[in-house]
């Protein structure tokens, strides 16, 4: 991995003029910071190149912390990338067929006319359970065999494989109990992620489940109480109150350290910018090639009726088979683009085009200063 030195690197942009991406990326984050923001984290790849790594603000306001480069954030679904990639290295071992019922996977999950349930389905949001479990408490939410349990014995809401609904919680649990069966060695998915993609790809810190005694890194989320879902439609329905993505739910010891695959992912800027690159660089990074080219093509299909209203969400919400979002708020870039967004405003994604992987981590709800993003985006690379 090479990683970027003090001076910063030299990158060129469409202009052919030498830019110096650290720098615009600080006044990014110096910008973001003047326009409210209170911590923040900026880490882009170009081709395999670490060419941007910045930060700035603070992390705990009462404890007087600092953001660093080695700060966490709750970064919430952009986790569902991680999961989508675990997927997709089973079915690259030839242990998984995306159009296999998920039941001949996971048996119990057949239950109340899920038996036809495809892993496609699955990885796209149309398995037509989307609601969590009536009543769900954090502690059950941070159980990961009740989680798995309580999913298998839902009864599904739309006939599954018929209605895009996005699944903002349970999306995880249904793709990583695949993973999970599929494995040989049956391994728990915490440590499927650490030993299949965090470790090839020389990544600290991926977690799925964090450690206890990195707990003391994580960023503390302010005005979380903005990302509670109306309880009336469907979207809160995905995300009970009761278990939903404020810093009293997410900030708990037992929800920090369970292993929650849609939406529980804790990472810093250049952790996730570092996956992102293996998506951007179709599959490989330095040499470690995790997905082959055409599965990572594949993985830009568009689900059916992708362009119509995603009644989990209330709006038109552009998703592949493959379990990323093709567009989305803050993502930069035109052509083939791997994303996904996290409640609160962080967001990842992978630009197959321009080999680029771009993260960003911030622990202020509800604003994700996507203008000095772009900008700098446009300044560094020739990106709009």
């Amino acid at each position: 991995m090479r990683l970027l030195g003090e001076a910063g690197l030299l990158a060129q942009g469409r202009s052919g003029a030498g830019v110096d991406p650290q720098r615009i990326f600080q006044a990014a984050v110096d910008a973001a910071i003047d326009a409210g923001e209170v911590g923040i984290q900026f880490a882009v790849y170009k081709d395999e190149d670490l060419v941007v790594d910045v930060w700035g603000g603070v992390a705990d306001r009462a404890a007087g912390r600092q953001v660093d480069r080695e700060t966490l954030f709750n970064v919430f679904s952009v986790t569902k990338a991680i999961t989508a990639v675990a997927v997709h290295i089973q079915a690259e071992r030839g242990l998984v067929s995306y159009d296999a019922p998920i039941a001949q996977y996971w048996s119990e999950f057949a239950a109340h006319g899920k038996d036809r349930t495809t892993v496609r389905d699955g990885l796209s949001h149309r398995t037509g359970i989307p609601a969590m479990p009536e009543g769900v408490t954090p502690e059950q939410m941070a159980d990961y065999d009740w989680m798995v349990n309580a999913l298998a014995n839902l009864e599904p809401v739309f006939e599954p494989g018929t209605t895009n609904a996005y699944h903002s919680y349970t999306w995880g649990w249904i793709n990583s109990e695949v993973v999970v069966r599929t494995d040989p060695q049956r391994r728990p998915f915490r440590q499927f992620v650490d030993e299949e993609i965090a470790q090839p790809l020389g990544i600290r810190d991926l977690w799925m489940g964090l450690p206890p005694e990195d707990e003391p890194r994580v960023a503390h989320m302010y005005n979380s109480e903005t990302s509670i879902a109306d309880q009336s439609t469907a979207r809160g329905r995905s995300m009970p109150i009761q278990v939903a993505g404020t810093q009293d739910v997410f900030g708990r010891s037992i929800v920090r350290q369970a292993v929650i695959p849609g939406a529980g992912g804790i990472y810093n800027a250049i952790s996730s910018a570092r996956f992102f690159a293996l998506l951007a660089n179709e599959g490989q990074l330095d040499g470690v090639r995790l997905l082959s080219a055409e599965r990572v093509r594949r993985c830009l299909e568009p689900r059916p009726d992708t362009d119509k209203l995603d009644v989990g969400r209330g709006t038109v919400t552009r998703v592949s088979n493959g379990g990323f979002w093709l567009e989305a708020p803050g993502v930069f870039g035109s052509g083939r683009i791997l994303s996904h967004p996290g409640l609160g405003g962080s967001i990842g994604w992978a630009d197959l085009d321009n080999r680029l992987a771009v993260s960003m981590c911030h622990n202020r709800h509800g604003v994700a200063y996507a203008e000095p993003l772009a900008d700098a985006l446009g300044q560094a690379f020739g990106v709009t």
